[in-house]
């Protein structure tokens, strides 16, 4: 087994390149639980890195057992190094570098009736994790990550979604009019939320075809988005409240969905 002590080794610049999202192809999976799921979702490996001071430990031990049974090789890796590679600020035992899922919009609408979540404009990292690991839960056939929104597959948003992003199809697109267009192409009626003056969301029918269009943090969709929307719909909150979060809303509204599709 090959083990590497230096910070200078070539390997460190390589999953600093990937954490910075400077790798096209790569994603940076920080963590055991990622590293188990990668292998699980059947996604490529091609670097994987364990601290050598953490081999020991019972979840380790059973992710490098993993590892040896489907034939991927890990090296060990100094405690310098792996607080250089893991991208959080207490690092983790393991670390990996893994072929990015593909992102063909295609996959989101193979159902007979997708329920799709379009994020716009999230650029919290952490919120877009929540929103797909959410939209997993609760049987979406996939989520957007439009406009200006933090990749889906960066190592932060990866984190938050627990692997959801290892399983769930995804695709990226700057142009969030493209993303409405793609919906409709697939039969989805557009369903926009707004933080005031839509209908309830818990009176809207998500049964058919729907693509959901949520907004970012603080302003929300802009009118222009809205404005292209089938529907517009309410969370109904009480006063003084006047919004939630990005992925709370994305949760009670496809749970919603969810219980209609029972």
């Amino acid at each position: 087994m090959k083990s590497i002590a230096s910070r200078q080794n070539p390997i460190v610049a390589h999953y600093r390149s990937a954490a910075r999202g400077d790798a096209a192809d790569v994603v940076l999976l920080d963590g055991v639980h990622l590293v188990v799921e990668a292998l699980e979702a059947g996604i490529p490996l091609h670097d994987v890195a364990v601290a050598s001071d953490a081999t020991g430990r019972a979840d380790v031990k059973e992710a490098t057992r993993a590892l040896v049974d489907r034939g991927v090789d890990f090296v060990t890796v100094s405690a310098s190094v792996i607080d250089a590679i893991s991208p959080v600020r207490s690092s983790s035992p393991i670390v990996a570098l893994a072929c990015r899922p593909s992102t063909d919009e295609a996959r989101l609408y193979r159902s007979a009736a997708p329920l799709v979540i379009v994020a716009v404009d999230v650029q919290d990292p952490g919120n877009v994790g929540a929103i797909v690991r959410v939209a997993e839960a609760a049987g979406a056939t996939g989520v957007v990550a439009a406009g200006a929104s933090a990749d889906p597959l960066g190592w932060k948003a990866l984190r938050g979604s627990m692997g959801s992003a290892l399983r769930l199809p995804l695709t990226a697109a700057s142009d969030v009019g493209a993303s409405i267009a793609g919906a409709r192409r697939h039969g989805c009626r557009i369903v926009a939320t707004v933080a005031r003056g839509g209908r309830s969301v818990f009176d809207v029918d998500y049964t058919g075809p729907v693509a959901i269009l949520i907004g970012g943090e603080g302003p929300g969709l802009p009118e222009s988005i809205v404005g292209r929307a089938d529907e517009r719909v309410t969370i109904p909150m009480r006063p003084p409240v006047e919004s939630l979060n990005a992925a709370v809303t994305a949760a009670l509204i496809v749970y919603e969905a969810h219980r209609q599709r029972r």
